[in-house]
C-alpha cells in the first residue's frame, strides 16, 4: 500500500517510459523557457551600441546629444522593463492556464512573443527607443507567462517516475539560451547587429508554434479541469505511445488521486486558504532562494573577478562565456539525480555548497593582492555556479508545480512566478549600488540569505520524488 492507500498497481499505473511523443511535447514546451533565458542574457553585450542608438534618436529628434546620465537611465529602464513585464505576466498565468488550457496558453504566448520580437528587431529601423522599451516589456510579460505555463505543462504530461528529470529540463533550456545569447553577443557574434540579436527572440516562439500543435493538451487539464475524459484518454494514449485501453488504468488512478482535492481557485482564494498556506510559503521561499542566492551578482561580477585574477579583458569575457557553458553542463548532469537523489537533497547540496563558495569568493576578493588568492577567486566563482546548477537553478520550478493538486496549481504557480520575478527585479536594481558601497563584501548579504534558505529547506521542504501530486499535498497538511 502507498501513503494514500492506493493499491500498488494503481501507483504503478502512474509510472511510464520516455516515449518519442513525450519528448516532442517536452521540447515544444521548453521553447518558452528558452525565450526567457535568451532575453535574460542577451541585453548585456550590446549595451554600448544600444546607448549609442539612444543618443542617435535624441540627435535626430531634437538636434542635441543625450547626456550620459540620460543614456544610462534609458538603458536601465529598457533592462528593467523585462523584469517588470515578467512580474505582470506572472499574475495572468493562472487565469490563462485555466481559461485556455496549458497548451492553449503556451500557443497564445508564443504568438504575442513574435509580435514583441518584431518590435525589438525593428526598433532601430523605426528610430524609436520607445519601441525598444515596449518590446522589452512585452517580451518580459511573455517570459513571465512561460515560466509558469511551461513547468506546469511538463509536470502534468510526465509520468511520476520521470517528472523530476524532465522538470530539470526547464532550467537546462534556460542555461542553454543564456549561453547562446552570450555567444551571439560576443565579439565574434552579432554584437554590432543588436537589433537582429534582440529580434532572434522570435525563433523559439516560431518553433513552439510549429511543434506544439502536434502535441496534446495536458491530460490532467482535460480530465480534471475541463471534464473531457475521452480527450484525456486520447492525449494520454498519444503521450505514452499505447492504445487507449492500456492507459485507462492511469486515467482511473489520476481520478482517484484527485478525489476530495481542492477545486479550481484563483489567486485570492489561494491566499485565503489556510490549508494551502504552508505549501504556498514553501514555493515562495524556494523561488526567493533562486533569485536572492546572489547568482545574478556572481555572473555580473565574474568578468571583474577574472580580470582581478590576471586575465585581460577579452580572456575575462570569454571565461565568463565559459561559465555559461559550465551551467549548461552541470544542469544536464544533475537532471537524472532529481529522480534518484531527490529534489530536497539536491536543493540542500546546492544551497550549502553555495554558502561555502560565497564565503570563498568574499575571502579571495579581499585577499586579491596575493596571486594564489586570485586563482582561487576563479575556482570559487566556478564552484558557486556549479552548485547553483545542481539545486537552486532547477529545483524551485520543479517543486512548485508538485506541491499542489490540480485545482490550486495554476494559481500557486502564478504566485510563485510573481515572487521570482519580483525578487529578480529587486536584485537587478539593488546590486549595482550594493557593489559600489560594499565592494568586495558585496556577496555578504547573499551569504547570510543562503544560510537561512538552507536551514529552511532542511526543516520545512518535503521530499517529492516518486510521489503523486496528492501524496505530496496530503503530506503537507
Amino acid at each position: 500500500m502507498t501513503a494514500l492507500g492506493f493499491k500498488d498497481d494503481k501507483a504503478e499505473a502512474l509510472r511510464g517510459s520516455l516515449t518519442r511523443q513525450l519528448v516532442t511535447s517536452v521540447v515544444a514546451a521548453l521553447c518558452g523557457m528558452f525565450l526567457f533565458g535568451y532575453n535574460t542574457g542577451v541585453i548585456n553585450s550590446p549595451k554600448k551600441d544600444i546607448t549609442n542608438f539612444i543618443n542617435e534618436t535624441y540627435m535626430s529628434r531634437w538636434g542635441v546629444e543625450a547626456t550620459e546620465t540620460e543614456q544610462e537611465n534609458l538603458f536601465s529602464y529598457i533592462v528593467a522593463a523585462f523584469a517588470l513585464g515578467g512580474l505582470i505576466g506572472g499574475f495572468g498565468a493562472g487565469w490563462l492556464a485555466n481559461g485556455m488550457g496549458r497548451k492553449g496558453g503556451l500557443l497564445l504566448t508564443s504568438a504575442v512573443g513574435i509580435v514583441a520580437s518584431l518590435m525589438l528587431g525593428f526598433a532601430r529601423m523605426a528610430g524609436s527607443h520607445e519601441m525598444l522599451l515596449a518590446g522589452r516589456f512585452l517580451i518580459g510579460a511573455c517570459s513571465g507567462l512561460f515560466t509558469s505555463l511551461s513547468p506546469m505543462y511538463i509536470s502534468e504530461v510526465a509520468p511520476v517516475n520521470l517528472r523530476g528529470g524532465l522538470g530539470v529540463c526547464n532550467q537546462l533550456s534556460v542555461t542553454i539560451a543564456v549561453l547562446a545569447a552570450q555567444l551571439l553577443g560576443a565579439d565574434f557574434g552579432l554584437k554590432d547587429s543588436w537589433d537582429l540579436l534582440l529580434g532572434l527572440s522570435a525563433v523559439p516562439c516560431i518553433l513552439q508554434l510549429v511543434l506544439l500543435p502536434w502535441c496534446p493538451e495536458s491530460p490532467r487539464f482535460l480530465l480534471l479541469t475541463a471534464g473531457k475524459k475521452e480527450a484525456a484518454v486520447a492525449a494520454l494514449s498519444w503521450l505514452r505511445a499505447a492504445p487507449p485501453a492500456h492507459v485507462n488504468q492511469e486515467v482511473q488512478a489520476v481520478e482517484e488521486e484527485e478525489q476530495g482535492a481542492e477545486p479550481p481557485m484563483g489567486i485570492l482564494q489561494l491566499l485565503a486558504s489556510s490549508a494551502l498556506r504552508r505549501p504556498l510559503m514553501i514555493a515562495a521561499v524556494l523561488q526567493l532562494s533562486q533569485q536572492l542566492s546572489g547568482i545574478n551578482g556572481v555572473l555580473y561580477y565574474s568578468t571583474s573577478v577574472f580580470q582581478t585574477a590576471g586575465l585581460d579583458e577579452a580572456a575575462a569575457k570569454n571565461t565568463t562565456v565559459g561559465v555559461g557553458g559550465v551551467m549548461v553542463l552541470m544542469t544536464l548532469l544533475s537532471a537524472p539525480f532529481a529522480d534518484r537523489a531527490g529534489r530536497r537533497a539536491l536543493m540542500l547540496v546546492g544551497l550549502v555548497g553555495m554558502f561555502v563558495a560565497s564565503l570563498a569568493v568574499t575571502a579571495t576578493l579581499a585577499l586579491s593582492d596575493y596571486a594564489a588568492m586570485r586563482a582561487l577567486a576563479i575556482v570559487s566563482v566556478l564552484a558557486f555556479v556549479v552548485l547553483f546548477s545542481v539545486g537552486p537553478g532547477s529545483i524551485p520550478w520543479l517543486i512548485t508545480a508538485e506541491l499542489f493538486s490540480q485545482g490550486p496549481r495554476p494559481a500557486a504557480v502564478a504566485v510563485a512566478t510573481v515572487v521570482n520575478w519580483g525578487a529578480n527585479f529587486v536584485v537587478g536594481l539593488a546590486f549595482p549600488p550594493l557593489q559600489t558601497e560594499l565592494k568586495f563584501l558585496v556577496f555578504v548579504p547573499f551569504t547570510v540569505l543562503l544560510l537561512l534558505f538552507a536551514l529552511f529547506t532542511a526543516f520545512f521542504v518535503p521530499e517529492t520524488k516518486n510521489k503523486t501530486f496528492r501524496e505530496i499535498a496530503d503530506s503537507l497538511r
